[in-house]
């Protein structure tokens, strides 16, 4: 028996594969490399979608349907108070995203699609004493996210830099959140507490809580040369080294390769990114290096989360809102494996064995 239900097939899906032993994402028949930076986060959903929603309509015309969501879901930023300010980004949207009516529906499934973009900037502008802007359907959706948090019309560089992570994120098998997004919609309650349960469950730092540590790291490293000894000491320390390794993939994370590749193409029309990336790539090489030495029987290589930090920081996120980002390309694939799941009509109700004190017998 395994604690954490390595290897336990739980469920079929139609939606994604993870082939952790070659380093291969699969997205409804297309592999990552097919359609990061290559297809928009808007056509991955609907893809995601299809089968799911008998009045989903085709490519386009989903497109228009999420910008006009954005609009209907801006209407929910008149209730981020003074409380709600006071709580971490991940949580102050969750809060929010409650308020969205417990549907099955299509117009459910978008509205809770396109929350984490309009909420996460409207959350973090309010919090710096700025007033949230409106998101404009006809942009893109990562263009308008970006618009929303800094109020400047996206290069498309930096449009394209943000739409391939959300399509890299969007779905990745049977991962913590997903799973309990899954075995909330078996009970066929309604969508949004399916996305309420992956929320919880990607803020865990086990799950989707590592890349802001990552920006610390670079900055404690703070230059090439000193990348070596900073991990050095940090390894004698027993610190945990963030950004490499995986649960799952026993070689490269083929998302860490398409966010690099995103962050290279940003890079060329940005004074100050050129510099950072030339750190973690330093930061890279010497922790493959040393740790290849350190733990030879471990396969430890560079993950989603250590590109992820570099490129959400060039965007403008600040990295205690890094997880709720990553929650704005995951809500596709918790809504799809929701939908798929309830389709099945069946409960997920695994067993346990009980290892505590037997009854003491009657004298």
């Amino acid at each position: 028996m395994s604690q954490g239900l390595d290897d336990v097939i739980a469920a079929e899906t139609r939606l994604s594969s993870v082939d952790g032993a070659h380093g291969i994402l699969v997205i409804k028949g297309f592999s990552l490399d097919q359609i990061a930076g290559q297809k928009s986060f808007e056509d991955v959903a609907w893809l995601l979608f299809g089968g799911l929603f008998d009045d989903l309509p085709d490519a386009h015309a989903f497109a228009a349907q999420l910008g006009h969501a954005r609009g209907e879901v801006f209407d929910l930023v008149q209730y981020i108070d003074d409380g709600i300010l006071a709580l971490p980004p991940m949580d102050g949207m969750r809060a929010i995203m409650a308020r969205i009516a417990d549907g099955e529906d299509l117009a459910t499934a978008t509205r809770l699609l396109v929350a984490p973009a309009v909420l996460l900037p409207a959350f973090l502008r309010l919090r710096d004493g700025q007033a949230p802007l409106a998101p404009d359907p006809r942009r893109g959706h990562a263009a308008d996210m970006l618009h929303m948090l800094n109020g400047q019309v996206a290069a498309p560089e930096t449009a394209s830099a943000l739409d391939t992570y959300l399509v890299t994120v969007a779905d990745h098998g049977l991962n913590a959140s997903t799973f309990a997004a899954r075995v909330v919609a078996s009970t066929w309650s309604g969508l949004t507490s399916s996305v309420l349960a992956g929320l919880a469950a990607l803020k865990g730092p086990l799950h989707g809580g590592a890349p802001g540590p990552i920006i610390a790291m670079l900055d404690g490293i703070g230059t090439p040369e000193h990348a070596e000894a900073w991990i050095e000491a940090a390894l004698a320390r027993g610190d945990r080294l963030m950004g490499f390794g995986h649960r799952i993939y026993k070689v490269r994370d083929p998302r860490a390769d398409a966010l690099k590749a995103a962050v290279r193409r940003m890079a060329k029309g940005s004074n100050l990114l050129p510099g950072r990336l030339k750190l973690a790539e330093a930061v890279e090489q010497a922790a493959l290096e040393i740790l290849h030495r350190h733990k030879p029987d471990r396969p430890l290589d560079v993950n989603v989360e250590f590109y992820t930090a570099l490129l959400l920081e060039a965007l403008g996120f600040p990295p205690d809102a890094f997880t709720a980002v990553f929650a704005t390309g995951r809500t596709a694939g918790w809504l799809a494996h929701a939908r798929e799941q309830r389709l099945t009509g069946r409960l997920i109700r695994p067993q346990s064995a009980y290892v505590g004190p037997a009854p003491a017998e009657a004298a």
